[in-house]
């Protein structure tokens, strides 16, 4: 039997690696997060970005129902779709903070870097319970983390032009529709595959907390050790 509030408990149960709780995000948000800091998190996070649309394909090809593939369609289209797509202008976004193109092309992955990467395409490429469960971990967060991020930007690094800040002022929205549409098929998942689901849930949404706690390494800001 499914458990219809399943995705409701689950975001109270992925509450301990909210990233807003994060060093790197309250030092960001409090304008102390020092700007080489910021750069090489805009450099290190653009491969997650440019990744993501390839997690969604995944998750799109474990997925046998018809309602669900069309979800994470819709998802696909939107990371890809024409010149704005979400890779572009999060390169847009790092350009504003000073970062060129090709320092981005040509950065080595951190290790929690590669970690995140490689455990988003782990899971997108098992059950459908554990791809949408991975893509849960990070989407769910997304609206109120943008959100922060356009006010500590323009409060405190003043990163206020459009072309700059448009990544995050898309998520506000999309991923708001994105999260609910991704909530009901995880409450319709029978509850064997729920427990997979959480499983997989918790492991990315540790793998995002420790990305931050990477760069706050590579940056010599003081944080929690990472797992």
């Amino acid at each position: 039997m499914e458990n219809k509030c399943f995705s409701k408990n689950l975001v109270e149960t992925l509450k301990k690696f909210h990233v807003l709780q994060h060093p790197f995000y309250q030092a960001w948000n409090e304008g102390k997060l020092p700007m080489n800091a910021l750069q090489l998190y805009a450099k290190q996070y653009s491969h997650h970005v440019d990744a993501f649309p390839r997690y969604v394909s995944a998750a799109h090809s474990s997925c046998t129902d018809f309602k669900a593939r069309q979800i994470l369609l819709e998802n696909l289209i939107d990371e890809e779709r024409g010149e704005d797509n979400h890779p572009e202008l999060w390169k847009r976004f790092a350009e504003g903070l000073g970062v060129k193109r090709e320092e981005i092309a040509n950065e080595k992955l951190l290790p929690r870097t590669r970690e995140l990467i490689d455990g988003f395409f782990k899971n997108c490429r098992k059950s459908a319970p554990e791809a949408i469960a991975a893509l849960f971990a990070y989407e769910h967060q997304i609206p109120e983390v943008a959100e922060t991020k356009i006010r500590g930007l323009k409060e405190h690094y003043d990163i206020t032009d459009s072309r700059s800040l448009e990544f995050f002022e898309l998520h506000q929205k999309a991923d708001e529709y994105h999260t609910e549409a991704i909530s009901e098929i995880l409450d319709s998942f029978s509850q064997a595959d729920q427990e997979r689901a959480e499983k997989a849930s918790l492991e990315m949404a540790e793998k995002i907390w420790n990305f931050l706690s990477g760069i706050c390494e590579a940056s010599d800001i003081p944080c929690p050790r990472a797992a």
